[in-house]
């Protein structure tokens, strides 16, 4: 992989509507910054970490960033993946397994094209080295992002998998953007409405048995976290659930 400083004129792009690169339980200082370097081979500069294993700064990411500097400077960290992605209208979360969430599955083209043209702030997970993400933090995404490897040998680094997003979004940097009628609403927005659903259901006594209770509250997730919805759709939603919990309490 050539240099940054080589990269061919027409390279460039915005920083402002690239996506943003959450790393899930980081474990290698080094790992990030591989990462980092192959974010700035296509202009995606954006870098997230949760709870990185080693803490931030990490001494070994420097180096094997390779010049990628102004992505290491920028890194933010937060504790969990809901924080990370609090303030991101789109989430997708890479992963090789449908881990039987319904949730459509796409590819680093398909999530590319659509990106650009959707606009709005948008977050790629990427889980920790050994495991990967887990079914919870899946079940955050809207979307699963699967890079369509060898089914025989699918085994992918961090970087690479990050290389490979990274370039079909630059790949596609000169999509026209459609405007939406209205705004998609952020995950925090989201989050409240899942939280809040999920209290009432408590009360009711829905979730009937410590075994079931995991599996149910993914599948609502998974239901609620289904692209599209916008903020006064959520608002709405959440009026709804406040009007029968007011009435199943009177």
């Amino acid at each position: 992989m050539s240099d940054t400083n080589n990269m061919p004129a027409g390279s460039a792009v915005s920083e402002a509507a690239s996506p943003i690169v959450v790393l899930v339980r980081p474990q290698l200082g080094r790992n990030i910054g591989t990462t980092a370097r192959a974010m700035l081979n296509f202009g995606v500069t954006r870098l997230r970490l949760v709870a990185p294993r080693d803490g931030w700064p990490n001494p070994d990411a420097g180096p094997a960033a390779s010049g990628a500097d102004e992505v290491l400077a920028g890194a933010e960290v937060f504790p969990t993946v809901d924080a990370a992605v609090a303030d991101c209208t789109h989430v997708y979360a890479t992963t090789v397994r449908k881990r039987g969430l319904i949730k459509r599955v796409v590819t680093p083209e398909e999530a590319a094209r659509e990106t650009h043209m959707r606009g709005g702030r948008t977050a790629i997970l990427f889980g920790a080295e050994a495991t990967g993400l887990d079914n919870d933090e899946v079940g955050r995404a809207q979307e699963i992002l699967t890079v369509p490897v060898n089914p025989d040998f699918s085994s992918l680094n961090l970087a690479q998998a990050v290389i490979l997003c990274a370039y079909e979004w630059s790949r596609h940097a000169d999509l026209p953007r459609a405007e939406p009628l209205k705004p998609p609403a952020p995950q925090t927005e989201v989050d409240g409405l899942v939280g809040q659903l999920d209290e009432a259901l408590e009360t009711a006594g829905y979730y009937r048995g410590e075994s079931r209770a995991p599996a149910a509250r993914r599948t609502l997730r998974s239901l609620l976290t289904r692209p599209g919805y916008t903020a006064q759709e959520v608002r709405t939603l959440r009026g709804i659930i406040s009007a029968l919990t007011r009435g199943a309490r009177n």
